[in-house]
């Protein structure tokens, strides 16, 4: 294909998918099969190998999670303004390799800088790829959502793979071979991006040649399940030197995150300071709009303030979750398949996703064509609902454990089922619902404080977390199952009441959203 390409060329290709959006989907699996991967070792590692305390290696992969959530933001921003996205993605990528080499090479004295350089580099790369299959497409292309289909079904692939591969390797061989796949399949996924750019014609170069750029915005709260594309247009910068500096100032920040990582109340003073600074900046924007504007913001710092709560909750899959795998969970599915608990905890999700994203499309397909499809604020709350009855679940373990204290596998699988399908009714709004109720000049701002939303999420997922292990530090395997489960139940209660009060005050919400669906 050749280099010089035109954006008419591409988006003019003949059937279903360009054949651009291949090379993403492969660099975009192996890059997701790297993330899940190094996530679902965290605390583990950090409570097996580093031998902290439970508490503390939930506190540390909240804060860990937050910064992941809080530079995507910061990376889309560097590639929108600076970089272009096929620089930010490169750059995020080199970053991520020298992040798991330093992990592979001796993950107990160098893991807060191992993670360190991940997390900066993750920033980089996950929200830049979306965005470029976006770009593939014209704006009214109907194959747009089959292109997403597939290219989403290559995150879960990976995360799945991902997911379950890095762990057990950890955990039966050897937790440097563990982080140097990590390294390998990120290695892998840069190196295909490398080989196959040239392909993509002009879509993700810098945009110092422009005066203006347009941004197709795509990815949502986890860029797990596609939210619909919105085009954004801003002025360019024209200054390369610029890049370097991007360059420079994302190599000091790693010390920073380094340090506010392995030292929590670091990440408390920032998380203290940095949400209700945003909100009075918000308050105050909407004093520069009008009364029907504004109410639409009202409406989206309501979507906002409950998505801290729901991934909160869903978030345990990182911290408590893993500790409970580890230590309550036989290895048995359906009573034949010999799996690795925590492998389960790590991949299930994804593997739920695979499945059921699409029939969740058709099923919403159907109800709209049946003029009874639930409105937006709805499905918020009945992805609560569906969230408060896995966790029920996970509580219910407790009636299948035998005298050990340790619980069934099949049902702590069906409880991420059935977590998922809430995943799958709130996931897909996010980054859509921002923007569709923003002003076009403060959709930048919605689309940083959704990022920021997912930051505390994590955070927050993290103080639950120690909650939990603090009160059962040292007790038996026994007591440590009635302790997590009784947390499980506890937050259960919270989704339940969540999902409630969203559907009860659905009318007030929607009256807030006016003409938005």
């Amino acid at each position: 294909m050749p280099e010089n390409i035109s954006l008419e060329q591409i988006q003019n290709f003949k059937g279903k998918y360009p054949k651009q959006l291949w090379y993403l989907f492969f660099s975009e699996m192996w890059e997701r099969f790297c993330f899940y991967g190094m996530r679902g070792m965290l605390t583990y590692f950090m409570v097996t190998q580093l031998l902290m305390r439970d508490q503390d290696a939930n506190l540390q992969y909240g804060a860990t999670q937050a910064f992941v959530y809080a530079f995507t933001f910061i990376g889309g921003l560097f590639a929108d303004k600076i970089l272009g996205f096929r620089k930010s993605l490169f750059w995020g990528g080199i970053l991520m390799i020298i992040g798991s080499a330093i992990l592979s090479y001796d993950p107990h004295q160098f893991f807060f800088l191992g993670i360190s350089f991940t997390v900066v580099g993750t920033g980089f790369f996950k929200p830049n790829i979306s965005t470029m299959v976006g770009a593939l497409y014209k704006g009214n292309d109907p194959r747009r959502d089959a292109g997403f289909s597939l290219f989403y079904a290559g995150i879960n692939i990976g995360g799945l793979l991902g997911g379950y591969a890095c762990i057990t390797l950890g955990k039966t061989y050897s937790w440097h071979l563990a982080f140097g796949l990590a390294g390998i399949v990120m290695t892998i996924s840069l190196l295909t991006f490398i080989f196959t750019k040239k392909s993509l014609g002009p879509i993700g170069l810098s945009p110092f040649k422009d005066e203006e750029i347009k941004e197709i915005l795509t990815d949502g709260i986890d860029a797990k399940i596609p939210s619909e594309p919105v085009t954004i247009t801003s002025k360019a910068i024209g200054k390369k030197w610029y890049d370097y500096a991007v360059y420079a100032g994302s190599l000091a920040i790693i010390p920073v995150i380094m340090i506010m990582v392995a030292k929590t109340q670091y990440t408390d003073w920032f998380m203290y300071i940095i949400g209700p600074a945003t909100l009075v900046y918000i308050v105050y924007e909407m004093t520069k709009y009008s009364w029907a504007e504004a109410k639409k913001l009202i409406a989206a710092l309501v979507f906002i303030l409950f998505s801290i709560i729901f991934w909160g909750i869903y978030e345990q899959s990182g911290g408590s979750m893993a500790l409970f795998a580890a230590r309550n969970l036989d290895n048995k599915l359906l009573g034949v398949i010999t799996l690795d608990p925590n492998g389960v905890n790590n991949s299930a999700n994804s593997f739920f996703v695979i499945i059921f994203a699409f029939v969740f499309s058709l099923v919403w397909i159907g109800l709209a064509k049946k003029k009874i499809e639930p409105n937006t604020v709805v499905k918020f709350g009945l992805g609560f609902l569906f969230l408060a009855g896995g966790f029920f679940i996970l509580y219910s373990t407790r009636f299948f454990a035998n005298a050990s204290g340790i619980a069934s596998l099949d049902a702590f699988t069906l409880s991420y089922l059935v977590i998922t399908f809430g995943e799958l009714c709130l996931s897909p709004i996010g980054l859509s619902i921002m923007t569709k109720l923003s002003p076009v000049k403060l959709q930048g701002v919605m689309m940083g404080m959704w990022f920021l939303a997912s930051a505390y999420g994590q955070y927050v997922a993290g103080i639950l977390g120690a909650n939990m292990a603090k009160a059962g530090e040292n007790d038996t395997t026994v007591q440590k199952l009635i302790t997590f489960t009784d947390g499980y139940k506890q937050l259960a209660i919270y989704a339940l009441i969540a999902g409630v009060l969203l559907i009860i005050i659905s009318p007030l919400v929607k009256k807030l959203m006016q003409e938005v669906n």
